[in-house]
């Protein structure tokens, strides 16, 4: 009867060694849970607060559409007085705290603009012309064309006493078309006395299929500090044409500090929060000695 109940002491000794075994790793198992459970709440919390801090600015598109973006701390902010932006006889100007006029009024054109009378342009205020130089085309050779009016364009601006700036539209998709495309340009700038910036021109195209649909923002990026850097290196200063969306979702702007911004806005005042020099104003702009619509810019100071 003794081994009898030795026998079940140790039964009972061994199923309560299980039990208590099994308590205590559901025990460890709760308290590894609610570790994890707390460790996951405080990043969510973090993750919450790094989100309230974040600055966020809000802007439409030429069509009208609103956008909101990340506001980046890393790239300078303008420093612009906007109520000092003015609009006399059609023209904007950007004002000095004792109402003279402080920034310089131009206009862009391309083969779109055949006909140009440079002296009446001239006479009727206008300081400078940024002129296309060229393009590539869309397609899959994605051919390099010079402008058919650059030429002319340019002689007659300077003749006419403007300064002179150009642009080139790319679609290079690698960094070697991006070269080419700045050499294209430079070989057809170096007889001219080009004054204002040799711009970089990059944007989304509208309503059309292009060959940089699929590029990505890394790419675009690095073309714009590619043929800005070549150009730099000749001796010219440069710009990047860009509107907002392009600055907002596309570009990476962290990385294009350095380079000044031609900013396209069509609001009556510019969205962009960031710093740019030159604003594209309108694409509807009324000038003598200009057959139809023609954009306008104002070229702020550099002191403002």
């Amino acid at each position: 009867m003794r081994k009898k109940n030795k026998k079940l002491s140790v039964m009972l000794m061994g199923i309560l060694s299980v039990v208590l075994l099994m308590t205590g790793c559901g025990q460890v198992e709760t308290v590894e849970a609610d570790s994890k459970k707390s460790q996951e709440m405080t990043q969510n919390e973090e993750k919450k607060e790094k989100e309230k801090e974040k600055k966020i600015y809000t802007f439409v598109d030429v069509l009208g559409e609103e956008y909101e973006a990340e506001l980046l701390e890393e790239v300078p902010t303008n420093t612009y007085d906007l109520s000092r932006i003015v609009e006399e006889n059609g023209y904007k100007y950007y004002m000095s705290e004792n109402g003279e006029k402080e920034s310089r009024l131009g206009i862009d054109v391309s083969e779109y603009q055949p006909q140009v009378d440079w002296q009446q342009v001239r006479n009727a205020g206008i300081d400078f012309v940024m002129i296309r130089l060229g393009y590539r085309g869309y397609g899959e050779k994605g051919t390099l064309v010079e402008d058919s009016m650059f030429r002319q364009h340019v002689e007659n601006a300077l003749t006419a006493g403007l300064d002179v700036g150009v642009f080139f539209f790319s679609q290079a998709i690698t960094d070697e078309e991006v070269e080419e495309e700045a050499d294209f340009v430079l070989e057809r700038i170096k007889d001219y006395q080009i004054n204002c910036p040799v711009v970089f021109d990059t944007e989304e195209i509208k309503f059309d299929t292009a060959r940089t649909d699929n590029l990505s923002g890394e790419q675009f990026t690095k073309n714009c500090r590619i043929f800005c850097d070549r150009i730099q290196n000749a001796g010219y200063d440069t710009m990047i044409y860009a509107n907002m969306k392009w600055m907002a979702f596309t570009l990476n702007l962290e990385e294009l500090t350095e380079y000044e911004k031609w900013y396209a806005d069509y609001e009556p005042k510019p969205q962009c929060p960031y710093e740019f020099s030159m604003w594209q104003y309108t694409e509807t702009g009324s000038v003598p000695g200009i057959e139809g619509n023609v954009d306008l810019n104002v070229w702020f100071p550099k002191s403002s």
